[in-house]
C-alpha cells in the first residue's frame, strides 16, 4: 500500500500520467456522446431541408433516439462472412476507430487543461495517423471476400490518397505564418497577432474544406459506400457493433477535419476580448475557451451536413479529376504565391520580422498596415492568380456531357435499306 500511494501521490506521475489519464477520460466520454448526438443531428437537419420532422418518437423530440439505436446495434446479430478473413474483418473497423480517437489526444479544444498533450509536431501527428486509419476500410473491404466491399475499399484508397496530398499541401500556407506544427502554436500565432489565417490563406481554407469532405467520405464524395452501385460500400457486410464502429469513425473524423480547420483557419479558440478574462478568472477563461472553439466547430459540422442533402454525388472520373487537377495544383499555387507575398513583404516592405517566443519562431506581422497587405495580396493577387493557373492547367480538359450526347442523332438510313445495307 506504501508503494501504491508513493506512486499515486509522485509529482511527476501526478503530472504526466493521473492529470492526463482523467482529461482523456472526460474528452472519450464527451466526443463518443457528441458522436451519437451528431447522427440525431444529421437526421433533423435532414429533415428539415425535406419538410420533415425526423425523429421524434423516442423521448421528447427524439432526443433518446441515439441512447435507442445504440442498444439496437447491440442487440443486432454480428453476422461474419464464412468465406472471409476472420480476424482481420474483426481488426478493421477497430483500427479506423481507434485512430480517429488517438488524434483526438494533441487537438486543443480550449486553454490550458483541456488540450491533453501539446507536442511540437502536433499536425503531422494528426496527418500520419489520420493516414492509417484508411487501411481499416481497405482491410474491412478486402476481407469480407465480397465484390461490393472490395471495389468500396479500391474507391476508398485512390480517393483518400488523392485528397490526403491536397490536404497536406493546404495546410503549407497557413505554417509559413505560423512557423510551428505544435498546434498550441498555431492558435497563439493567430491569438497574438489578432488575425485568423483564413483571411491570410482563402485559397487554402477551401482547399482543405474540399479536402476533408472527400477524406470523410461524406456526400458528394461518398463514392466508396455508394448505396446506388454497390449496397453500402466496404462495409457492405458489417452488421450491428462492428458497423457502428465504422460510423463512429465516420463522424469522429468529421470532428476531426473540422477542429483541424478551426484551429489552422479560424483562431481555434481564441476570440476578440475574451483574453482579458485570463489573468483573474482563468477557469471561466478555460470554460468560454472551449465553447468558442465548439461552437466554430459545430458551424463547419452543419456545413457537412448540409453540403450531404444538398449536392448530388460526383462520378469517379470527376472525383479523380477535381483532385489530381484542381485541388493539388491549387495547392501547390497557393504555396509557390504565398511564399513570394512574404518575401516581398519581409524584405521589400519591412513589413514582417521573426521573433523567438515560448512556442519557437514565429512569422509577426505589425499593426494595421502589415495586415492590410497580406489580406490585400490574398486577395486581390493570390486568388486571381491561383484561379488563372488552374484554368491555364485546365483549359484543354472536358468533360462527358450527357446532354449534349443525348442530343446527337445517328444519321438516318433510308427505308428501302435493311439492316445489313441491302437493297
Amino acid at each position: 500500500m506504501e508503494f501504491v500511494e508513493r506512486i499515486i501521490s509522485n509529482p511527476v506521475m501526478m503530472e504526466y500520467v493521473w492529470k492526463p489519464l482523467v482529461v482523456i477520460l472526460i474528452l472519450l466520454f464527451i466526443v463518443l456522446t457528441l458522436v451519437a448526438y451528431l447522427v440525431y443531428a444529421e437526421r433533423k437537419v435532414s429533415a428539415f431541408i425535406q419538410a420533415r420532422l425526423g425523429p421524434m418518437r423516442v423521448g421528447p423530440y427524439g432526443l433518446l433516439q441515439p441512447l435507442a439505436d445504440l442498444i439496437k446495434l447491440i442487440l443486432k446479430e454480428d453476422i461474419i462472412p464464412a468465406q472471409g478473413d476472420r480476424g482481420i474483418f474483426k481488426f478493421a473497423p477497430i483500427l479506423s476507430v481507434v485512430c480517429a480517437l488517438v488524434v483526438l489526444a494533441v487537438i486543443p479544444f480550449g486553454w490550458g487543461v483541456a488540450t491533453i498533450t501539446d507536442i511540437n509536431i502536433g499536425l503531422l501527428f494528426i496527418l500520419s495517423v489520420s493516414s492509417v486509419g484508411i487501411l481499416g476500410i481497405i482491410l474491412g473491404g478486402w476481407a469480407s471476400n465480397s465484390k461490393y466491399p472490395l471495389l468500396g475499399a479500391l474507391r476508398s484508397s485512390a480517393q483518400m490518397v488523392s485528397y490526403e496530398v491536397a490536404m497536406a499541401l493546404a495546410l503549407v500556407g497557413p505554417l509559413m505564418f505560423a512557423k510551428s506544427l505544435s498546434m498550441t502554436a498555431i492558435v497563439e500565432a493567430q491569438r497574438t497577432d489578432h488575425i485568423w489565417y483564413l483571411l491570410y490563406q482563402p485559397v487554402a481554407f477551401l482547399v482543405f474544406l474540399v479536402a476533408g469532405v472527400a477524406e470523410t467520405n461524406r456526400t458528394p464524395f461518398d463514392l466508396p459506400e455508394a448505396e446506388a452501385e454497390l449496397v453500402a460500400g466496404f462495409h457492405t457486410e458489417y452488421s450491428g457493433f462492428r458497423w457502428s464502429l465504422y460510423f463512429l469513425a465516420e463522424y469522429t473524423n468529421m470532428l476531426i477535419s473540422s477542429a483541424i480547420a478551426v484551429t489552422v483557419f479560424l483562431g481555434g479558440w481564441s476570440f476578440p476580448f475574451l483574453d482579458r478574462l485570463r489573468p483573474e478568472h482563468p477557469g471561466l477563461f478555460t470554460l468560454l475557451s472551449i465553447f468558442v472553439f465548439a461552437v466554430k466547430v459545430f458551424v463547419l459540422i452543419y456545413m457537412f451536413m448540409w453540403f450531404r442533402w444538398t449536392f448530388p454525388r460526383y462520378r469517379y472520373d470527376q472525383l479523380m479529376d477535381l483532385g489530381w487537377k484542381w485541388m493539388i495544383p491549387a495547392a501547390l499555387a497557393n504555396i509557390l504565391i504565398t511564399g513570394a507575398i512574404i518575401m516581398i513583404g519581409q524584405e521589400t516592405l519591412g513589413l514582417t520580422k521573426v521573433v523567438g517566443g515560448e512556442y519557437g519562431e514565429r512569422l509577426v506581422v505589425p499593426g494595421l498596415a502589415g495586415k492590410a497587405y497580406f489580406i490585400g495580396m490574398a486577395w486581390l493577387v493570390l486568388v486571381p492568380m491561383t484561379w488563372f493557373i488552374l484554368a491555364m492547367i485546365n483549359r484543354r480538359s472536358y468533360d462527358f456531357n450527357l446532354r449534349a450526347q443525348r442530343q446527337i442523332r445517328l444519321p438516318e438510313r433510308p427505308a428501302t435499306e435493311d439492316v445489313f445495307g441491302k437493297v
